[in-house]
């Protein structure tokens, strides 16, 4: 598929106006043509550059994601779980919450959309959790055989979903934080 030259400006613009009319009308009622018009785009330059709405659906959540896990490295577990949750602020969380939430319903009815938000989002995700976790391995803070280090990514998303579900509060660093050290780091032993 022949794509063409975007600046990364340019690019940045129109994943936030996915996102925005994501948040705005759901993915059910989210179009290429309403896509090509709060963009001031043609359908077939969207088409051209990401092949199908849940490819670009993905790739703007993914562009919206603040850096890559595999990157952070502070020397212990606990700084680099801190340094991923540094790197996003209250409201973002919130938005992003929001976001998965309604996600979550729409890869139920889009198979296509699961598939994409798989190998755009979810997978380098967990594959950078995992380095993270390697890492700690090897410095020796973790025992390799810890049957808690394949359930970590599912605390983490088990935590974002059930704080609005139990408390009725959204997600925040200071909540996720001390999640992190209450729940998520004992799990490992740290």
């Amino acid at each position: 598929m022949a794509r063409t030259r975007l600046t990364p400006e340019r690019e940045g613009e129109l994943y936030e106006a996915v996102l925005d009319l994501l948040r705005e009308v759901g993915y059910d009622a989210l179009t290429m043509d309403a896509i090509a018009a709060r963009t001031r785009s043609s359908k077939a330059t969207l088409y051209r550059q990401w092949g199908s709405k849940p490819e670009l659906v993905a790739k703007a959540l993914r562009h919206n994601k603040p850096g890559d896990l595999s990157d952070i490295d502070t020397g212990s577990l606990r700084g680099d779980f801190h340094t991923v949750l540094s790197r996003t602020d209250d409201c973002q969380m919130e938005k992003d919450a929001a976001l998965m939430r309604g996600l979550s319903h729409a890869v139920h009815e889009y198979p296509e959309l699961l598939q994409a938000l798989r190998e755009l989002l979810i997978e380098p995700e967990m594959n950078g959790f995992d380095e993270m976790l390697q890492r700690a391995v090897a410095r020796g803070e973790l025992r390799a055989d810890n049957p808690a280090l394949k359930y970590i990514p599912h605390m983490l998303i088990g935590a974002l979903a059930a704080r609005q579900l139990i408390e009725d509060r959204p997600v925040d660093r200071a909540f996720l934080t001390d999640y992190v050290d209450s729940v998520v780091l004992p799990a490992l032993g740290v």
